[in-house]
């Protein structure tokens, strides 16, 4: 039979053959052929698979990767779709970590705190004292 199953590009990608399929579900691999109703997929698709792998360890969404791969334009370069959702992501990955440090900063603060019941710890709260 021509082209991989699904169990054999599962192997080679390290995935799991439900993964796949979730992929193919949300857009982000194309429906392949089936012989017998089995899906048979070129070895192309592992190059695919990879991407698609690079961009979620990046922390895109599925959604935000299925922009970078079906979402623009075809003659748009890979440099220049990495470029526009990298940029997005990067301000929001900035908020993110500015929060982070606002958190660690309360928490810290909490830990240190010698109120001796919580009634007098939202008194201490409110006056901003707390700490």
């Amino acid at each position: 039979m021509p082209g991989l199953t699904i169990g054999h590009v599962a192997r080679e990608a390290k995935l799991t053959s439900s993964a796949i399929r979730y992929y193919e579900k949300s857009g982000l691999l194309p429906k392949p052929p089936r012989v017998s109703g089995q899906r048979r997929y070129g070895r192309e698709i592992l190059g695919r698979l990879a991407v698609i792998r690079i961009a979620l360890d990046a922390g895109f969404t599925i959604r935000q990767t299925r922009t970078f791969l079906t979402g623009f334009d075809a003659a748009t370069k890979p440099s220049a779709r990495w470029h526009a959702l990298a940029s997005r992501r990067l301000s929001e990955i900035e908020a993110q970590m500015e929060r982070a440090r606002r958190m660690k900063a309360l928490l810290e603060t909490s830990v240190r705190c010698g109120c001796p019941r919580i009634e007098d710890c939202e008194r201490a709260v409110a006056a901003k004292q707390c700490g």
